[in-house]
């Protein structure tokens, strides 16, 4: 089994223009993933979903299925406040990922991925994450019942810690819960290959955040070949999804970053 490389909806923000003749739309997404960047499925941004419709997400699932190009993770990047002590926000936060789960259901993806708002240290780091586990295994049930796995990612505040992390995860407990790591985020890349060390045995999807390439083809950010053996030596073999964050041609980038690590997949 080899790595697949997918790619987030969010990398291709900045090309898509409901107003451009022809329009260009997120339902434009996976035709061009597939054809023209070569990636083989697409982590759909929640925030890029505002005000669809149940229609509409089937109008994505159905143009996703004719492109061979599936809808693989929901990720919700807020962050969502599991262990607030307000009763209100906790519920709050619950119906969100209820609706998310609906709509990743509709989609036809296999995870929904969120992150957990909380602070950092002291007695008080201690009873926010009973707290948020205790909400996260409130939902379990449902997202179990729609064939889903729910992922947890890193965040500022208490899961920034990749062991306050995974023992969220083993506190909500079960087989359908686990941990999308997001790569190349930290100010230093031996911290974020630790990070990824200890995140890799319960991760179902992995993120790597690519930035703009230079004339010469250099990657700004940090070595994406690297980045692949790394994956590869932690026994990872699932999805990895490139996330365009620079500011340069989105496609272009993207495609530079691909050609790069698939030649570090095929190299293995």
């Amino acid at each position: 089994m080899s790595l697949i490389l997918t790619l987030t909806t969010a990398s291709l923000q900045s090309m898509l223009d409901p107003k451009a003749d022809p329009p260009r739309t997120l339902l434009d997404v996976p035709d061009y993933v597939i054809n023209t960047l070569d990636l083989r499925g697409l982590n759909i941004n929640a925030s890029m979903l505002s005000g669809w419709g149940v229609e509409d997400l089937d109008r994505l699932r159905d143009r996703a299925d004719k492109a061979a190009c599936p809808c693989l993770v929901l990720f919700e990047e807020e962050p969502l406040p599991f262990g607030d002590e307000d009763e209100e926000a906790v519920a709050s936060c619950k119906d969100r990922v209820e609706r998310l789960a609906f709509a990743a259901h509709r989609l036809g993806c296999n995870a929904l991925a969120l992150r957990c708002h909380g602070a950092t240290g002291g007695p008080a780091e201690d009873e926010l994450l009973e707290r948020a586990a205790e909400a996260i295994r409130g939902l379990m049930a449902g997202i179990e019942h729609l064939e889903l796995n729910l992922l947890l990612a890193q965040a500022d505040g208490m899961t920034s810690d990749p062991d306050r992390l995974t023992e969220l995860i083993k506190k909500v407990g079960g087989f359908r819960i686990g941990a999308m790591p997001i790569f190349g985020v930290g100010s230093k890349e031996e911290e974020d290959m630790e990070r990824l060390r200890k995140l890799a045995p319960y991760a179902g999807a992995i993120h790597v955040s690519v930035e703009k390439f230079t004339g010469k083809g250099k990657h700004k950010g940090f070595d994406l070949a690297e980045s692949i053996a790394t994956i590869r030596r932690v026994g990872y073999m699932n999805t990895v999804t490139i996330d365009y964050v620079g500011d340069g041609d989105p496609s272009k980038d993207i495609q530079s970053a691909r050609d790069t690590m698939q030649a570090a997949i095929d190299a293995e």
